[in-house]
């Protein structure tokens, strides 16, 4: 285990003084000041020595050093363009390792349109996992994201309001299940983790947090984007049956009707009774009759 320093409260008002920011509502940025929180989240995730790790809105740098303290290379992914900067120095500052670790600046929803950073100790880095501290407005597509356009991702480990952490990790029949529940499950199996109190941020918001975990599995032989059409659909109008529902997606409610029954689902369900299972039937259903 390498040597690291990590962020108390007062270095993390001590940075924040120094260079010059507040806390913005707009980004969501709640600091973490607890050794012991990050600990456990890094714990929680698995990350052990040599893990590829893709690091998520690491703020001031907080949990990017107890990822690094447990022998992971990093490689951050920081929107703000104040905090990206002033990272490697937090970090050579902090660990005696600072070649494990590297920063890139932009908006984690363009994953796709940007590179990640390799640290400079590594030729190559394939992400095996992805640990953040994420703010509750962009939590979903971020993790959506990251498990579309990072394959080689195992495990997906982040600190989340407890609302979205639980309607990640909610199973059909559940009331919180919906969209988010249903595309999780299309990439992982997402279990809800402990909560986390909210004295250890700063600002302390004013919501509970709590972690998630998703792991990897093989997606489903079917056509991502047609499948998440349906799961949008189904949602789209809660209280309805899926023969309503998805009245507008098939065409009409008679053609929607024609597709469950094709796809052996019962058209007086609603969607949050479905599986990400029945809803590649229902998308494979509809292909069929097409043709």
């Amino acid at each position: 285990m390498a040597g690291t320093s990590l962020l108390t409260p007062s270095d993390i008002r001590e940075l924040s003084n120094k260079l010059g920011i507040r806390p913005t509502k707009t980004l969501g940025q709640n600091f973490v000041g607890d050794g012991g929180t990050v600990r456990k989240i890094v714990s929680h995730a698995g990350v052990s020595e040599g893990d590829h790790v893709v690091e998520i809105g690491p703020g001031l740098g907080s949990l990017t050093l107890a990822l690094l303290e447990a022998g992971a290379y990093v490689s951050a992914i920081e929107i703000d363009t104040v905090l990206a900067p002033a990272l490697p120095a937090t970090v050579t500052a902090r660990h005696d390792r600072p070649e494990r670790f590297a920063v890139a600046q932009f908006d984690a929803l363009k994953l796709g349109q940007n590179e990640l950073a390799i640290p400079p100790a590594l030729d190559t880095f394939t992400p095996t996992h992805l640990v953040a501290n994420l703010p509750y407005n962009v939590a979903v597509p971020a993790i959506l994201t990251a498990l579309e356009e990072l394959p080689s991702l195992r495990i997906v480990d982040v600190m989340v309001q407890l609302e979205v952490a639980e309607r990640l990790a909610a199973q059909p029949g559940s009331k919180v299940y919906g969209v988010p529940s249903a595309k999780a499950a299309w990439y992982a199996s997402a279990t809800r983790g402990p909560l986390i109190s909210r004295n250890v941020f700063w600002p302390v918001p004013n919501v509970d947090s709590a972690l998630v975990r998703l792991d990897r599995r093989p997606v489903p032989d079917a056509d991502r984007v047609s499948v998440f059409e349906v799961v949008d659909a189904a949602f789209s109008q809660r209280r309805k049956t899926l023969r309503q529902a998805l009245g507008s997606w098939a065409g009409t409610p008679a053609q929607a009707e024609e597709i469950l029954l094709r796809a052996g689902i019962d058209s007086t369900l609603r969607g949050e009774r479905l599986s990400i299972g029945d809803f590649v039937a229902i998308a494979q259903a509809k292909t069929e009759i097409a043709h």
